[in-house]
């Protein structure tokens, strides 16, 4: 499994918005998804965690989860490639719209 085949299930992008909030424990994650159980919680992590979107590390018996810094670079380097696209259309879009849309009219208090 890869980065965008881990963030295209939605229970892995409820955790990984949780996560962007700042660290959690497991059991605080868990209780951000209420609809799956434990084990489930913690096979999105499993794989969030192998894919590297996050780390974990222990604290006494605790398991504090966290963002990866550069776990989301692929997909950002992905998605860099069509902000140029969008930009220029929405560009055209924007002179197009100032060509072709009358002025409002004045307001008269």
């Amino acid at each position: 499994m890869d980065v965008f085949d881990a963030v295209a299930e939605p229970h892995r992008r409820t955790l990984l918005d949780v996560l962007a909030q700042g660290e959690r424990s497991a059991g605080e994650l868990v209780e951000s998804l209420p609809a799956l159980t434990q084990p489930a919680v913690s096979r999105h992590l499993r794989i969030l965690r192998e894919v590297g979107l996050v780390e974990v590390r222990p604290d006494a018996q605790r398991r504090i989860y966290a963002l990866r810094a550069d776990g989301l670079k692929e997909i950002d380097e992905w998605i860099g490639r069509y902000r140029g696209y969008w930009a220029a259309h929405l560009d055209a879009l924007e002179q197009h719209l100032a060509r072709t849309t009358p002025p409002a009219p004045e307001e008269t208090t």
